[in-house]
């Protein structure tokens, strides 16, 4: 039976949920609690900071050049074509997307958040300058909530900058929310501080301030914003001499930002802070700490109470909590970002580990096992110490620079590179569950979702470029395999190349072509572009996979490298080398295909532990079978069916204890056993076993019995199946 273990492995803070609130969501329990949460601050500072009044009276006297200069720009007839086709007229510098919006339809008009013309995102009460084709987005659409998140950050710096009178940093919207990051020399962001910066919201919500764009030049924006020494780093370093870029003013703040926006800030009709953290000035450890505090935004209040009731649910379903529940791991500050495995967790850990290995048999992979540590030589052969230094654990020893891998691919070249390879031996598919380290920051380290030390289940594949087609349509299907054991949906995407790219243009080319292809092949219309996001050596399809609650998570991924077979001078015979070397060609290169479908064990254990909410499918499941003996006669009897069924490879456990029944079998279910056994005179004496369905929640009546030898054989080909449901056949 379970017991509990102690671990610092701490179940997520959910402060959205717990931290008060301006509308009284959450109540203190008593007096104490109710004083501690008050906070002792004033609402809004006031006087507010000097530099408030110095960024509007600069920004005044722009929009009013501006506004003149808009009034003597030349008015045409212009043609505005929606997406259905139909056309519009409108008149340049003018009609706004907005104008459009309120002739279709007030309800349109209401729900919009932002245009798009000629695919560019463009603020709806932005006047059109010449014909156009025009999209009106609502919050629903991934783009439009995004801007929506945008507005809604500049909403918190605003509440920030009059509540703390801080200096603000950057404000970007993110997958679940925005954020704003900002310097308070003299006092941290706390819980109780929520509140305040909710109230302060809202009064700007109410004034439904508008969002006035203007473009600056560099010069001006560096008077404008002299008191932050922030925002002057980014004018000075993003911003190239004599040329301009847009700031955006929502009542008193102003901000550099390129935009766009929601037309005023009463398209919010829900805000709520949810958490604050520690961050860098850029990211980096060796610039100024910061505060972020984090925000939720949207245009119904209904939203947001789903939204509450979603993390509540996934509050239940964190891994940390039920990691330590079940006893599956913890993490020691002793080393941190580093998952200590119990042993019920390392049964889940190696059962899919298993479940590779039984795939890769079938499938053609072979298995190797490659060095931990490497000389810095490696890593600049492969591009990894100009590329990645910054991510990478370094070492000195004997007075040279060595560093323990952050991934396997440059060790499996040297691999293939260690003797004469043929032809005929193409495609090597070589696996390896190698240990990485990556140097993470200790604050961006959350539970087994991002940690410093992990494994993956990862493969390269080397073929001829002949053979580029079929092994990606192989990989295709091993994925589609893998997720469905899962009951994951998946999403694809081709990340493109990098600004830090290694290799010629062509090459690069060549290879996101490649994977085009096998794309529209496979998924016709059915993936996406991702500009820029590829690795440094090569483009790649990201596999996205959705949850039980529908959140996304990228982890498996199909990469394809023309550059390493190059950097490492890979190659093999072909079979027309005599022909080749005569006619005095170089031995042709083989292409890498980098696979991974887990990606991360730890990360992979960590989202299936939230999607199956622990209750573990009996195939993947550290606890299958609970023998519980009616009474103290029947123990032997319930140890020895125990036995039988351990030795069957199935993970069983016995009950033997001085509990009554009733309660052994509810911590039976608390330990989420798929099944429960219970042995008694009837049982022994025809050599069988009642049975309980972990699913079938709540059955007090007596329950299916089945003799030893059919529960046993049921159990099985239960685990055999490998199926998701918790039925015996």
């Amino acid at each position: 039976m379970t017991t509990p273990v102690a671990s610092t492995s701490q179940p997520a803070q959910i402060p959205a949920l717990e931290a008060p609130h301006q509308d009284g969501s959450k109540k203190p329990k008593d007096k104490k609690a109710k004083e501690a949460e008050k906070s002792t601050h004033p609402l809004e500072l006031n006087p507010p900071p000097n530099f408030f009044d110095h960024r509007l009276k600069l920004f005044e006297k722009l929009k009013a050049e501006y506004d003149e200069w808009v009034k003597k720009q030349p008015r045409q007839e212009i043609t505005i074509t929606l997406p259905d086709g139909s056309q519009r007229k409108g008149t340049s510098w003018e009609t706004s997307p907005m104008d459009v919006a309120k002739e279709i339809s007030k309800g349109l008009a209401d729900r919009v958040v932002i245009a798009k013309v000629n695919g560019a995102l463009w603020d709806l009460e932005r006047p059109l300058e010449g014909s156009c084709n025009l999209e009106l987005l609502d919050f629903e659409h991934p783009e439009g909530k995004r801007v929506f998140w945008h507005s809604s950050a500049h909403v918190l710096g605003e509440a920030a900058e009059r509540h703390y009178g801080c200096h603000l940093c950057i404000g970007p919207p993110t997958d679940d929310g925005f954020f704003y990051e900002m310097a308070i020399p003299d006092r941290p962001v706390v819980n109780s501080d929520y509140p305040a910066l909710e109230k302060v919201a809202d009064m700007a919500i109410r004034e439904k301030q508008k969002f006035e764009r203007l473009v600056v030049p560099k010069e001006t924006l560096l008077e404008m914003f002299e008191y932050n020494k922030y925002k002057k780093y980014i004018i000075e370093t993003k911003i190239p001499d004599g040329t301009s870029t847009t700031v955006y003013r929502c009542g008193p703040m102003v901000d550099l930002c390129v935009g766009p926006h929601i037309p005023h800030t009463g398209k919010i009709k829900a805000f709520m802070v949810t958490k604050n953290s520690a961050s860098y000035f850029l990211g980096d450890a060796n610039n100024d700490s910061l505060q972020r505090v984090y925000g939720i935004s949207f245009p119904d209040k209904k939203q947001l109470q789903e939204y509450k009731k979603f993390l509540e649910e996934a509050a239940k379903r964190d891994h940390r909590k039920i990691g330590k529940e079940q006893e599956l791991f913890f993490f020691n500050d002793l080393s941190p970002g580093s998952c200590f495995f119990l042993p019920h967790g390392t049964r889940i850990y190696n059962t899919l580990i298993e479940l590779m290995r039984s795939e890769y048999f079938k499938r053609g992979y072979q298995e190797v096992i490659s060095p931990n540590m490497y000389n810095s030589k490696l890593w600049e052969t492969s591009g990894h110490w100009q590329n990645y230094k910054d991510d990478m654990f370094t070492l000195d020893i004997e007075k040279e620079k060595w560093a323990l891998k952050p991934m396997n691919c440059p060790g499996h070249c040297l691999i293939f590179d260690s003797r004469d390879r043929s032809y005929k031996e193409l495609p090597i598919r070589m696996a390896e569950f190698g240990i990485i380290h990556r140097n993470e920051a200790s604050g961006a380290l959350t539970g087994l979702t991002r940690v410093r030390r992990f494994v993956q289940d990862d493969t390269h594949v080397f073929c001829m470029p002949s053979q580029i087609e079929d092994e990606i349509a192989a990989l295709f299907d091993f994925m589609q395999h893998i997720y469905g054991l899962f009951g994951f949906e998946f999403h694809l995407e081709l990340s493109t190349r990098p600004e830090n790219y290694l290799g010629t243009i062509e090459t690069w080319n060549a290879a996101e072509d490649q994977l085009k292809k096998a794309l529209e092949k496979f998924y016709p219309g059915k993936w996406e572009i991702n500009p820029g996001d590829g690795a440094f050596y090569g483009p790649k399809i990201d596999i996205t996979i959705r949850d039980a609650l529908r959140r996304a998570f990228q982890c498996a991924t199909i990469q394809l490298d023309f550059q390493l077979p190059e950097r490492f001078n890979l190659k093999y015979r072909s079979a027309d080398e005599a022909a080749a070397a005569d006619a005095g060609k170089p031995p042709p290169r083989p292409v890498i295909i980098h696979r991974a479908i887990l990606g991360s064990l730890e990360r992979f254990i960590a989202i299936i532990t939230e999607h199956f909410a622990g209750k573990w499918p009996f195939w993947l499941s550290p606890r299958q079978v609970l023998v519980v003996p009616v009474a103290v006669p029947y123990r032997e009897y319930a140890s020895e069916v125990a036995d039988r069924l351990s030795k069957l490879g199935l993970y069983v456990d016995v009950d033997n204890g001085e509990n009554t029944l009733p309660k052994k079998i509810r911590n039976g279910e608390i330990a989420q056993y798929n099944f429960i056994l219970v042995v008694g005179q009837d049982e022994l004496d025809t050599r069988s076993v009642n049975v309980r369905n972990r699913d079938d929640v709540g059955t007090k009546a007596r329950t299916e019995t089945l003799p030893l030898d059919v529960i046993a054989e049921k159990l099985l080909a239960l685990k055999n199946s490998r199926s998701l449901h918790n039925k015996l056949a």
